[in-house]
């Protein structure tokens, strides 16, 4: 089984001024991250605003980014669509170039039931057999990847683990538990990756590792080497900025948080809206410790 471990940045897609991906930005994105010591790489996300993304320009990014990545970093595709039949079209396209996994939540708009989030996720594995990640986000699917539907999938070795975004410490723990060396348990609410790596997530998918590499690299390594104390400080400096950017606009206060590291990665697409000066005051203060950061 494929082994997910280390920082792995859910990353943004950097545009230019009329809106066209800036490969030039991306260059400069991914190499600082390097730098900061991530493990691996999640292109084409909710982050990456892969959903305003036309099916060409997402298989540019994930070509982009193969191309960038080194023999040992970890290749997550998000190949999400609307439908099964997209959803696998586009991870045969990922696993073609070279993509370990593929992350997947459920289809958008259509809250399956969990019935029929085993009926797709089965599919997807046997049309594709490509690992898969699951991505458990009720906040914006509308409905959670069940304890029914992880109990029918746990099994299937392609199914490799979970990334658990609910930001409901029960769900970790109980998923942490129940599945215990059958799905690896990924850190996906950010604000409480510190909690989640005491309940054995490995590895983490991390939006605000766009912004904030040095410090959430920094604390993953601190939690590996035993120095839980040190991890926990690093986590209270980090809480404040990923709790404001859990309050709202998130995609665009990760642009604006690379903006404020001297690196800039365009706007949004529409209909993502521009922060007004108050998000953007508010973000900037909370992102001072950050900012700092030796």
């Amino acid at each position: 089984m494929l082994k997910l471990s280390g920082v792995m940045p859910a990353l943004v897609t950097p545009f230019d001024a009329p809106g066209e991906i800036d490969f030039a930005a991306f260059e400069k994105h991914l190499t600082n991250l390097r730098a900061a010591g991530v493990s691996g790489w999640v292109p084409s996300g909710s982050s990456g605003e892969y959903n305003l993304m036309s099916d060409d320009e997402r298989d540019q990014v994930l070509r982009f980014v193969k191309d960038f990545a080194k023999p040992g970093e970890t290749l997550i595709a998000g190949t999400n669509a609307p439908s099964t039949a997209g959803v696998i079209a586009n991870t045969r396209r990922a696993k073609e170039m070279g993509y370990h996994a593929a992350l997947l939540a459920v289809p958008f708009y259509t809250k399956p039931t969990q019935d029929e989030i085993i009926r797709h996720f089965k599919a997807v594995v046997e049309a594709t057999d490509m690992n898969i990640v699951l991505y458990s986000y009720p906040g914006k699917d509308g409905v959670e990847i069940g304890y029914e539907a992880l109990d029918a999938l746990a099994d299937d070795p392609r199914v490799i683990g979970i990334k658990e975004s609910s930001g409901v410490m029960q769900r970790a723990i109980g998923i942490s538990t129940r599945y215990a060396g059958r799905l690896q348990l990924v850190s996906g609410s950010d604000d409480i990756a510190w909690d989640f790596m005491h309940w054995g997530a490995d590895g983490w998918i991390c939006g605000p590792a766009n912004c904030m590499a040095k410090p959430v690299c920094e604390m993953d390594a601190a939690f590996r080497k035993g120095d839980h104390d040190r991890a926990k400080e690093i986590m209270q400096a980090l809480w404040p900025a990923m709790n404001v950017l859990e309050s709202g606009k998130f995609v665009q206060k990760l642009k604006y948080g690379c903006e404020l590291q001297g690196n800039p990665v365009g706007e949004c697409r529409m209909p993502f809206g521009p922060l007004t000066d108050a998000e953007k005051a508010e973000f900037a203060a909370a992102m001072q410790p950050i900012l700092n950061w030796k």
